[in-house]
């Protein structure tokens, strides 16, 4: 089936616009494709090195240009719960590959930072910037030539886009991503929220809360709320680099291994030694791009992609901006209720037919592009099948249930939980925001109110414990983009603000820094444009302006004389504490090269022809 006509014609601009650098970008990947990667090229000198840890039978496979090569790209840490698993994935990718007259060998270690940890904390200044460090990592351990195809493996925040960046700029080297899946199911999120809220109220103390999120948080796996870690996931299965309904099956399970020695297999049939040869850079073109943008709306999933999307889509040659990404969301439904759009978990979405159920759903009624390339071999429509342990311990893929399991977690394209994707793009004097609403109630959708102006997260929560919030209020709580400290996630923020609106008060954020995945109920426009630091009109707010904020219209307005407006001085603050203390005075260089929001947040990606497509877009 055709997509809809809204979303062929968004593609088709994409397509215009993008023309020049994909054009570009895809000769370049052709070329590398023709050239290589074949080890004959090396010397023996460079040969020898690459393989001298090898044992012997795999020694003897790589002196000739004969067998494929798979270069492991591994996050793991045994700190962090969804990369924890990863330690034993090598060894299981190595022995089907010896299995299958191969060779697999670990290329790269990349870093693996948890926004969970450092949440409030010094080190989220590293955040962000962290994907571009990983991407630079990649590129590292693919840069020895050695290899025909490579396996990712990786799951947070920061992680997988990184990885994909890093894949992208070797475009030629087919690509599989592999999950490691979520942990069991814990609390209950209806309760951990309940204790979020009445420990910032004082109500409970430390103890209390530190035993809820231990509950919550409790085991090897990703985290199980639908942040930015699982909306990772989901892109990878719906821009086809993930084999079919792999995302979210748990990890230590018998399945788990069977999908990853499937994967490998994968990643074997369609190197350049396969009879599938698929290089990545192939894969991910304009439409495959699309549909994880539809991907993200309609499972409601993280504001953190706003910003990975327009950098992965830069290192395709592909320039994505903020309008495309809310028209997409204008004409998809949202079909997806997962926390903390909703209180399932993405266990509970996966065994209501998770991500297999909602492909079929969407590619049935036009809301995906079916002509796409995937590692799994076909098109979109072969994504929408569910993996099952065959009697022989391998996979068998069954098509996906064509029923929700659970309509109160999954809906349909005819009943919907709502007819948009809840992202909405907001602009005025102050600047160019986005913000997500898929869980704010229609009565929070616009919000009139008088300022309060903060310059740190500590800030408000100062503000909050001393009530002086307790009215209508828009907190605005800014130099918290790119260039004035990393841009951290602002998480601190949700309990007190949360609070306030339950209280009847009409509540709204408005910030240069991040929300992410887990920006629930309370409005938030994020990652303003120009920021701050950079002279922005968020910079020219004071105590007291009225803003509106209308997520209807695309309307954020500070309701101020204009003349006045103009005169006005822009606001400056004292950076030099985001200079220095737990390494980011390592990062000065990406602080002064990184681009804006809008443009991807990215020090790397974005090339000065992307840069110059985009403000003619």
């Amino acid at each position: 089936m055709d997509v809809i006509p809204e979303l062929a014609k968004i593609t088709q601009r994409l397509i215009e616009r993008s023309r020049p650098t994909r054009e570009a970008y895809l000769e370049r990947v052709d070329a590398a494709a023709s050239a290589g990667p074949h080890r004959s090229s090396l010397t023996c000198g460079n040969l020898a090195h690459g393989f001298a840890a090898c044992g012997p039978g795999d020694k003897t496979k790589l002196t000739g240009d004969v067998v494929p090569n798979i270069a492991i790209i591994n996050s793991y840490n045994d700190m962090l719960s969804a990369h924890q698993p990863f330690g034993d994935f090598p060894d299981i990718i190595k022995d089907e590959a010896r299995k299958n007259e191969a060779v697999a060998q670990i290329a790269a270690g990349v870093p693996a930072m948890c926004d969970g940890v450092t949440q409030g904390q010094k080190g989220m200044e590293l955040s962000l910037f962290s994907r571009d460090v990983i991407a630079m990592a990649t590129a590292i351990g693919l840069s020895h030539n050695m290899f025909d195809a490579a396996l990712y493996l990786g799951v947070c925040d920061k992680i997988v886009p990184g990885l994909l960046i890093g894949a992208l700029t070797f475009g030629h080297i087919p690509a599989v991503f592999v999950p490691a899946g979520p942990m069991p199911s814990g609390l209950p999120n209806d309760e951990k929220v309940r204790v979020r809220q009445a420990y910032a109220e004082g109500k409970v103390g430390r103890d209390e809360l530190l035993k809820a999120e231990s509950a919550s948080y409790h085991s090897p796996g990703t985290c199980t709320f639908y942040g930015t870690a699982n909306s990772n996931q989901m892109l990878m299965e719906f821009m086809g680099l993930h084999l079919p309904g792999s995302s979210f099956v748990n990890p230590g399970t018998e399945l788990r291994e069977a999908l990853t020695r499937a994967a490998t297999r994968r990643a074997l049939a369609i190197s350049g030694m396969g009879n599938e040869f698929t290089p990545v850079g192939h894969v991910i073109d304009e439409k495959a791009i699309v549909n994880g943008i539809v991907g993200l709306h309609t499972t409601g999933g993280s504001t953190n992609h706003v910003l990975h999307l327009v950098a992965i889509a830069a290192a395709a040659g592909i320039v994505l901006t903020l309008k495309d990404m809310a028209d997409i969301a204008a004409c998809t439904p949202l079909l997806a209720r997962v926390y903390p759009n909703g209180m399932a978990d993405v266990n509970h979405f996966h065994a209501a037919g998770g991500l297999p159920y909602l492909v079929g759903e969407l590619t049935r009624n036009g809301h995906l592009h079916t002509d796409v390339k995937t590692i799994h071999g076909g098109g979109m429509d072969a994504m929408a099948q569910e993996p099952k342990l065959s009697k022989n311990g391998g996979v068998t893929f069954t098509d996906a249930a064509r029923i929700s399991g659970n309509d109160r977690v999954i809906g349909t394209i005819a009943e919907p939980f709502s007819k948009t994707g809840g992202l909405v793009m907001l602009d005025g004097n102050i600047g160019r925001a986005v913000i997500k609403i898929s869980a704010v109630k229609e009565e929070h959708h616009i919000i009139e109110a008088p300022v309060r102006i903060f310059e740190t997260q500590n800030g408000i929560k100062d503000a909050f414990d001393a009530g002086e919030l307790n009215r209508d209020v828009i907190a605005v709580c800014r130099f918290q983009g790119p260039r004035a400290n990393g841009m951290p996630e602002l998480h601190k923020l949700t309990p007190p603000l949360g609070v306030l609106q339950d209280r009847g008060f009409k509540v709204a954020l408005v910030t240069d820094g991040r929300m992410s995945g887990a920006s629930g109920k309370v409005p938030a426009a994020i990652h303003m444009t120009p920021e701050a630091v950079d002279g922005g009109g968020i910079a020219k707010l004071r105590d007291g302006d009225i803003v509106r904020l209308d997520a209807t219209t695309g309307e954020l307005t500070a309701k101020v004389d204009q003349a006045e407006w103009d005169a006005r001085e822009v606001a400056s603050i004292d950076l030099s504490p985001n200079r220095y203390g737990m390494g980011v005075e390592l990062f000065g260089a990406f602080r002064a090269m990184v681009s804006g929001s809008d443009a991807g947040a990215s020090a790397i990606a974005a090339s000065k022809n992307d840069a110059k497509a985009r403000i003619h877009a």
